[in-house]
């Protein structure tokens, strides 16, 4: 029990202080350097260390008195009976005989001894003492380093199990509504995963052939490929990698690229781990989707699209092994780098190693040397530009800017891509003819107004031009609706009792209110018709009955009006007055689709629809934020009448004549145009069933235009005219349905329509005869 406790007890007592001892003999060694510019310091350090050394001889004094077993142990000889005194005894033992026949056994002492000769017997064992300790201490404190620093090595180590749960950015892309790709956007990476069945045989064999043909050999590194990589550097000009592709997977997705050793060993021991986690399958193909290829594509099927203009499953061999050497030094061997004659000879380094790998035959990689290939213009192509911009907007708006370029959706759009161009070529051509009007931009939108879908969107007359604004959107911006605006007016007087046949007085009026200056409106021809029916006064867009009609049913009510119809810009009600009939409220295109596709679908409103559906990389879906409910905003009734008045080149005759741009020959079109009266917008929209189209002509520094421009069927009307003739050359004649309780009478000369109820009783009373009376002042 003793014994148990003895060599406890030393123990102990030697760890203790075998550290602060070992400490102090570190900090001596940087003390020695600086204190000796110090005299003050070196007493300090010499008193210090004298101190210890007392300390430590008491020490020795005690553990040699009751430690017979460890003196036994420390010379490897009998034992010495010990002295009460122990100075005396210390010098006894080290003049002894015993003590000196262990020198000669140890050449260091030895040597030691005969350059300290002068060291006394207890010196040398002092010493002896203090270097056991010293070097005891030492092991110690260098074995808490080094597990600390491992400790810290590992606890740092990424887990490989995040190579396949992390969401690596992916490109995000938005197509039309039948699978044409518009356009595609990344935050930082342009990447496009694909399974691994998905990629050709040959471009894994590529791939394998130059970066690691021992890839299904291996469980993670290869010595071989490091040695050879190795004697490779060491003669030759060019540098080649040893690492595996399980290493260059780690060291893409997991690591940074700084070139330590320290990285190399985590590198390492990853790629080993990652090997115990994933197949060598899915390694290959995380490796094929994650890895850079230069510019902006990140992984194959990315390269593919880049370099090629193609998916990789359509990648021949010549340019698959093209794109198998680039991931070693993508800026190095890029064909748009600065020399591109590398791409063609990494190309052919790739080919070889096929050749020599089993791959392919020699004959197969000479032919694949002498294809020619053809590289995509490296720009990120765009169509729809001003739609996908849209999207874009909706999309960061729906899910945050920051998962949208990271998370690889796939947008499914409503645009149909040849309506489109076909609305783009339209405005192309007309705007050349527009120019002496001075109508420097155009633009155009086409919905379906049965369920709201976006069908075609052009912005402006060229996206590109930067130096004319051309990538601003007006068909998002607010301008003056003119004339087109006057359908909300009559819809609610429609409401509230009014009838096509119901006499307006197109006369002279002055209004006047509180303090504002007195409002007298005109007509865009300066005359005055007189008694005129609502049906005449809406086809031929006359001012000054839709300004007396919106005087009787309150400003309040048309803008309650518009926005049950869709209008969303009227928000604030105390800016508007008598004008807002005439325009005087700013809209957007894609509000006045919404007005007139509640006309085309018999009153009910549709918001816009531009996206049908969202799906991840995987194709999993994504559900929308918002969907789209229709909202009854007009009674079937109300909207037929209207939609009756539009369609009806009888009341508009009166002001564009019988064979306008505003006539679809064989064809049932309502149809609206509209002037803002400072003429810096020229509106015309008209609509079927299944067609809302809106055209808008203009300058977007609001500079006004030709005053030729008035009557609106010289600006935007040969526009509406060209697409609508396109939309409907291939369908039949679709008249718009009557909707249960609209009756037909004679009214004035002809057929007129009525909701049941507001019929005239004994049919319609005579327009009366107009005399012009003077212009009130």
């Amino acid at each position: 029990m003793k014994k148990k406790s003895y060599k406890t007890n030393n123990l102990f007592l030697s760890v203790l202080f075998s550290i602060p001892i070992s400490i102090l003999y570190f900090l001596k060694i940087i003390g020695d350097l600086l204190l000796s510019f110090s005299t003050t310091l070196l007493t300090l350090e010499y008193t210090f260390l004298r101190a210890v050394l007392r300390i430590q001889k008491k020490i020795f004094v005690h553990l040699l008195m009751n430690g017979k077993r460890t003196f036994q142990n420390l010379f490897r000889k009998k034992r010495i009976a010990s002295s009460s005194a122990s100075s005396h005894s210390l010098h006894t033992i080290y003049s002894s005989r015993h003590f000196r026949l262990i020198l000669p056994k140890n050449p260091f002492l030895s040597t030691f001894f005969r350059i300290k000769g002068y060291f006394s017997s207890y010196s040398f064992y002092l010493s002896l003492l203090k270097m056991k300790y010293f070097l005891f201490g030492s092991l110690v404190v260098i074995i808490i380093a080094i597990s600390f620093r491992l400790h810290g090595i590992v606890t740092a180590l990424p887990n490989p199990n995040y190579l396949s749960l992390r969401d690596i950015p992916t490109t995000t892309k938005i197509y039309d509504r039948n699978g044409k790709l518009l356009y595609e956007y990344f935050a930082e990476e342009n990447r496009t995963p694909i399974a691994i069945a998905q990629i050709p045989k040959y471009v894994i064999d590529a791939t394998l052939a130059i970066e690691d043909k021992d890839f299904f050999n291996h469980q993670g590194i290869s010595s071989r490929g490091i040695l050879r990589a190795f004697l490779h550097n060491l003669n030759s000009p060019t540098l080649q990698g040893g690492s595996t592709i399980t290493q260059q997977l780690v060291r893409s997705a997991l690591l940074t690229p700084e070139k330590t050793v320290q990285r190399k060993i985590v590198e390492i021991v990853l790629a080993v781990w990652a090997e115990r986690v994933y197949t060598k399958d899915q390694i290959l193909e995380m490796y094929l989707n994650q890895v850079p290829y230069g510019g902006t594509a990140w992984g194959i099927e990315a390269a593919a699209q880049y370099y090629f203009g193609k998916d990789t499953k359509s990648l021949t061999l010549s340019e698959a092994s093209l794109l198998a050497g680039l991931p070693a030094a993508p800026t190095l061997y890029s064909p748009f780098g600065d020399h591109p004659q590398f791409a063609i000879t990494r190309q052919k380094e790739v080919l070889n190693k096929m050749v020599e790998a089993g791959f392919i035959t020699r004959q197969e990689a000479e032919t694949a040397k002498q294809q020619t290939l053809t590289f995509r213009t490296p720009v990120t192509p765009i169509l729809a530009p001003h739609f996908v911009m849209y999207v874009r907007n909706l999309l960061n708006n729906y899910f945050g800017a920051e998962i949208v370029a990271h998370e690889g959706f796939r947008v499914t759009t409503s645009l149909d891509l040849s309506l489109q161009e076909m609305a783009e070529n339209v405005i192309s051509q007309q705007i050349d003819t527009l120019r002496p009007m001075r109508v420097g931009n155009a633009a155009a939108l086409i919905t379906n107004p049965q369920n709201g879908e976006i069908l075609a969107m052009v912005g402006s007359a060229n996206y590109f031009d930067i130096e004319k604004e051309g990538n601003v959107n007006l068909t998002t911006a607010l301008r003056q609706p003119g004339s087109s605006i006057k359908v909300i007016t009559y819809a609610e007087a429609l409401n509230r009792g009014y009838t096509p046949a119901t006499i307006l007085y197109d006369t002279p009026v002055i209004y006047k209110v509180d303090d504002l200056p007195a409002y007298s409106p005109l007509n865009y021809d300066g005359a005055f018709h007189g008694p005129v029916t609502l049906r005449v006064a809406l086809g031929s867009s006359y001012n000054v009955p839709a300004v007396k009609v919106l005087a009787q049913i309150g400003v309040k009510n048309m803008i309650e009006q518009g926005k049950r119809m869709g209008v969303t810009s009227w928000a604030d009600e105390n800016r508007f007055g008598l004008s807002l009939t005439l325009g005087g409220g700013d809209v957007t295109m894609l509000d006045m689709a919404k007005v007139y596709g509640t006309l085309a679908s018999g009153g009910s409103r549709f918001d816009p629809r531009p996206i049908l559906k969202i799906t991840n990389w995987k194709g999993e879906p994504i559900n929308l934020p918002d969907q789209n409910n229709p909202i009854q905003a007009l009674s079937p009734q109300t909207a037929y009448l209207l939609t009756h008045i539009l369609s009806d080149n009888y009341a508009r005759t009166p002001a564009f004549g019988p064979n306008s741009s505003l006539v679809i020959p064989g064809k049932t079109v309502a149809v609206k145009t509209g002037t803002s009266d400072n003429k810096r917008d020229n509106w015309t929209i008209g609509y079927t069933q299944d067609f809302v189209t809106v055209t808008w002509v203009g300058n977007n520094d609001n500079s006004p235009m030709d005053p030729k421009l008035t009557s609106g069927v010289t600006g935007a009307a040969p526009i509406w005219n060209e697409i609508m003739k396109n939309l409907l050359k291939d369908m039949k004649n679709n008249p718009f349905p009557i909707p249960s309780g609209i009756i037909t009478i004679p009214c004035h000369g002809r057929q007129e329509v009525f909701v049941k109820g507001t019929e005239p009783k004994g049919g319609c009373a005579p327009i009366p005869t107009y005399v012009p009376s003077p212009r009130p002042s």
